[in-house]
């Protein structure tokens, strides 16, 4: 299949940035093509000036070759179907391409396949969401999908590279894109959810061994953190934490396995979402309630959390940079400060993070909503997003003119992050180029091999033993706590994807299959029913005033459903997301055909065993014993 190469000079077809020697531009649209990718290359240097790419030209085969002349029907068939494209007045350029290139690609794909693998092909639901979900940069199906409010889908990086060229229109339909929106993207976690369904359901149909998708539904949820009396205020500062419902150790590096989840058997999984960090403390993810680092100094960093203090902090999914703790005056009643006043040393926390670099540990992390300037951030609670592993560390003059602790973390888990459509998880992966490094002190490295390693098994696991737990191991075998605690005990049902994937597709508000689906700028799904019912009989403003005096009209805040976000601009013009409702509507369809197939067989058996009942009446006609009379009376 031929592809160009996208914004970034990244061919599309082998995923590699071509040198320039190997890069050809159209002389009609001065799109970008890798040669060495092309079917038909230009064979001389100056055939290279005036060379046409496939969307441009009608076709391209070689004037002197035994290819051309065996296809030359083909290739007469192949230029009538696309001048019969070009013709269409009905389809717009972008669309005309499209099919060109669809076209052009299926014509030197070899042989057409059979019937059987048709319908398979017609009833997979990955080409429905290949078909619909399709970025309108890259024409591939979207990775980390973002939802502008006027219903168009994008992929992160392409939207961004959007933005940082200035533009602040949609690139779908020019209509204005929020500031908060342009600068603050949130990735839609629902089509993040149903694109790596349908991956899976396609690997495990080609005859790999399935992979089990965890889905956690929120009435499965554990007990909320309780309070005490005195925890009137949000700020729960009396709070308590609750019973703890693992059963590691608090010092436990790594994942939390099954067998460490008495009440689920199926550990703490990634992309699991609590309310705040009380409940992200009862399943050991994250154990401190405010820090950000959890660890010791001799022992090493099992957790930390990413929520926006230091505003050094980089994330950028896979991997991220992280500021450590300290530098700021807490003294007397200072609960919280966020001016620093003094240089961050290597100690306390900052060293058990250093500590984890050198021995290579695994260190979980978690992302809270306060995050406001990451893409990567959860709209709400707490989210567990994997383990991490430090590569390096360092010191450098911050922001705000003081030396700050550095630490590069680099995403090694074995699931696939929340905000990707992968099936399988991380694979080794080379380092981002850190610029500040070149003044950086202090730098710290590990030499040495990690404990935690990439295995030729294709997975990630413990090369070294682990550290071992200096900790007592917290019990939670306590009969008297079921208040507390009560027993979570999933129901699996043997559904197909088409339904699990329709089941993702459910209103946040009536929790059924969205009807007219619309994605708010804080990417959260609604039927648009349901949303504008929400709000039924609020107005945008309300008016002001005292006696004679007449104040300024003020705008009445309009909170998402699903959080804590001001959406009232949106809801006054809330555009239908059109591709969202398009794939929902062909998985409905599909379903009801599965249905009527089901139903059709039934009757066939029916009136096949109908037909078979007559023999059988014969048979009890001709035989005398059916002839005597079963009741009694009947004889005299």
């Amino acid at each position: 299949m031929e592809l160009p190469c996208d914004g970034a000079g990244i061919c599309m077809a082998c995923k590699n940035k071509p040198p320039n020697e190997e890069t050809l531009n159209c002389k009609t649209c001065a799109t970008p093509w890798h040669a060495t990718c092309l079917v038909y290359p230009p064979q001389e240097l100056a055939d290279t000036l005036q060379w046409e790419c496939p969307d441009c030209s009608m076709i391209n085969p070689p004037s002197t070759s035994a290819v051309a002349a065996g296809r030359s029907e083909e290739a007469g068939e192949l230029i009538a179907s696309i001048r019969k494209i070009e013709d269409d007045k009905s389809l717009t350029e972008q669309e005309k391409a499209k099919k060109r290139q669809k076209l052009l690609s299926g014509a030197t794909a070899g042989p057409s396949p059979s019937d059987g693998d048709e319908k398979k092909e017609k009833n997979d639901v990955l080409d429905i969401l290949d078909k619909e979900l399709t970025c309108s940069f890259c024409m591939q199906m979207l990775d980390r999908p973002v939802t502008t409010p006027c219903g168009h889908n994008f992929c992160l990086k392409c939207f961004q590279r959007w933005i940082g060229q200035g533009k602040r229109t949609c690139a779908y339909c020019r209509v204005q894109i929020p500031p908060k929106m342009a600068s603050q993207p949130r990735i839609n976690s629902t089509l993040v959810i149903a694109i790596r369904m349908a991956r899976m359901s396609r690997s495990s149909n080609a005859g790999g061994a399935p992979k089990v998708y965890h889905f956690v539904q929120n009435q499965n949820r554990p007990d909320k953190a309780y309070t005490t009396e005195r925890a009137k205020r949000a700020g729960k500062a009396n709070a308590c934490s609750g019973k703890i419902f693992v059963t590691v150790p608090p010092d436990h590096f790594g994942p939390i396995p099954a067998e460490n989840d008495p009440e689920r058997n199926m550990g703490v999984l990634v992309g699991e979402i609590w309310e705040d960090r009380l409940a992200c403390r009862q399943w050991g993810a994250h154990l401190p309630h405010v820090a950000g680092i959890a660890g010791q100094s001799t022992h090493g960093s099992q957790s930390v959390a990413l929520s926006g203090g230091y505003l050094d902090d980089e994330d950028h999914g896979e991997w991220f940079l992280y500021t450590g703790s300290g530098g700021r005056d807490l003294s007397g009643n200072k609960r919280t400060n966020k001016d620093q006043s003094f240089d961050q040393k290597f100690d306390k926390m900052n060293e058990a993070l250093r500590v984890s670099c050198l021995k290579g540990y695994p260190v979980r992390v978690v992302r809270s909503h306060k995050e406001k300037r990451s893409s990567y951030a959860p709209e709400t609670g707490v989210r567990y997003d994997g383990v991490y592993r430090i590569e390096k560390c360092w010191r450098k003059n911050g922001i705000q003119g003081f030396k700050v602790c550095r630490y590069l973390f680099v995403r090694c888990d074995n699931e696939p992050a929340p905000w990707t459509s992968d099936v399988q998880g991380d694979r080794p992966r080379a380092h981002p180029v850190i610029k500040e490094l070149k003044n950086a002190i202090d730098i710290t490295e590990r030499k040495g091999s990690p404990s935690w390693d990439y295995d030729e098994k294709s997975c990630w696991m413990w090369k070294k033993p682990p550290p071992v737990s200096k900790k007592r191991v917290a019990d939670s075998g306590d009969p008297e706590d079921s208040k507390v605690m009560r027993t979570i005990k999933r129901q699996r049902q043997n559904v197909s994807v088409r339904e699990k994937l329709l089941k993702e597709f459910s209103c946040q508000i009536c929790r059924k299959v969205m009807v007219y689906p619309i994605t708010t700028p804080c990417a959260h799904n609604f039927c648009k029913a349901c949303l504008e019912g929400a709000f039924a009989g609020q107005s945008f403003t309300r008016q002001r005033g005292q006696g004679r005096r007449t104040l300024r009209v003020q705008k009445n805040v309009m909170k998402c459903p699903s959080c804590i976000i001001d959406i009232a601009d949106f809801l006054q013009n809330p555009q239908v997301n059109r591709e969202l409702m398009g794939v929902i509507e062909s998985l409905q369809r599909q379903a009801e055909e599965e249905k009527m197939d089901e139903n059709s067989e039934g009757c066939s058996e029916e009136i096949d065993n109908a037909i078979e009942q007559p023999d059988l009446v014969s048979d009890a006609v001709n035989d005398p014993i059916a002839e005597e009379p079963k009741d009694e009376s009947q004889k005299l």
